[in-house]
């Protein structure tokens, strides 16, 4: 690690950590105090016009909440295509919507504490945040702060900014116990993708000797360094950053990859990446994992039908590469049902009674 913590040397190649752009040149905006309509704060935002929050917290969160009202009356359709439109509008305003910080601390009355401002940002005094992104930033922070129990690894992960890390279980559960009936070798593993680390966490627990973790966000891999130091797992996970299989060079007993589960309509970037995957994400993998997967090794994939419930047009990855690709055969396919959404969750998720998790286990042909 350097000594300015946001960056690191890996490999030889050095990496930066990413974060929510700071604003520091001189803008015009509309400034907004509780006691004005946050009605007008919402058209200056459709109009075009930054607006910079100067009193309290919560008059920022008025706005925002005025601004979703305002937009589902004129998003009315609930079909995951239409909510999906709905929340790209919502993003793109919101953006507009600015606080002030100052010495890593927000300037506004009743705001959180949020250690990331200082950690992220010890190159500034005084910048300007998008109001959804401190509010990212205060999450990422809690979530951060108090660890998140994962119920396969029996223990918290505490995931830095901008790092993928799960909030349903079922896939998790479902790679545990065929890790518990798995006979292969269990000297090596690469996990594509490596995220928060779970599945590397799983690897070692079932056995694996060493597994190698890559990843093309390098939040995850400068979080993991950092936790890794911290743990006695440090000599057994290897973290490369770059895409897919960034620069390993060698074969495996086992290739573990938990991709995004759903196709891009629009090109994803910071963590969407971790949930909207390109149209070539998936013949770029299997090319590069038959190069990769040793003459017995496997190839697990953690995927969803998500995508063939909410869009019927769409081909099913996997299973095109099975019908098309010449590489890889299948072994198994294990199904596990979803559980419902929870009764607090205020989007349309009609479509989850029928969401089911893959497990795929290939074998080269």
């Amino acid at each position: 690690m350097l000594k300015n913590e946001l960056e690191l040397i890996i490999s030889g190649q050095k990496i930066s950590v990413n974060r929510p752009e700071p604003i520091v040149a001189d803008i015009d905006v509309v400034p907004y105090k509780r006691r004005m309509d946050p009605m007008d704060a919402v058209d200056a935002l459709i109009e075009g016009y930054s607006v910079l929050i100067v009193d309290y917290y919560s008059s920022g969160l008025a706005v925002l909440s005025e601004l979703k009202k305002h937009l589902e009356k004129k998003y009315t359709d609930q079909s995951f295509k239409g909510q999906r439109e709905l929340r790209k509008t919502y993003r793109e305003l919101s953006h507009k919507l600015l606080l002030h910080i100052t010495n890593n601390k927000l300037t506004v009355r009743k705001a959180p504490e949020i250690g990331w401002l200082k950690t992220l940002y010890p190159d500034f005094t005084e910048f300007l945040l998008p109001f959804s992104q401190v509010q990212g930033l205060n999450s990422s922070w809690q979530w951060y702060n108090k660890g998140i129990f994962i119920p396969v690894i029996d223990r918290k992960i505490h995931p830095f900014y901008g790092t993928y890390f799960p909030t349903r279980f079922e896939h998790l559960k479902l790679f545990d116990k065929w890790l518990e009936r798995y006979k292969g070798e269990k000297k090596s593993a690469i996990d594509v993708g490596i995220g928060s680390g779970i599945l590397s966490f799983q690897l070692l627990k079932h056995g694996f000797q060493k597994v190698c973790g890559t990843d093309n966000n390098p939040n995850a891999i400068i979080g993991l360094t950092q936790s890794l130091k911290k743990s006695k797992l440090n000599s057994k996970i290897e973290l490369l950053f770059g895409d897919l299989f960034a620069q390993n060079d060698s074969k495996s007993d086992l290739i573990v990859f938990n991709p995004p589960w759903l196709p891009a309509s629009n090109k994803s970037e910071g963590i969407d990446n971790a949930i909207y995957y390109e149209k070539d994400l998936f013949p770029r993998f299997f090319a590069e994992a038959k190069k990769h997967t040793r003459l017995n090794g496997h190839v697990v994939i953690l995927f969803s039908n998500l995508a063939q419930i909410t869009n019927q047009k769409e081909s099913h990855p996997i299973e095109k590469e099975l019908a098309e690709g010449g590489r890889f055969e299948k072994e198994l396919l294990l199904h596990k049902k979803v559980r419902s959404a929870s009764k607090n969750t205020k989007r349309n998720q009609n479509w989850r009674h029928e969401e089911m998790i893959e497990l795929w286990v290939l074998k080269l042909l």
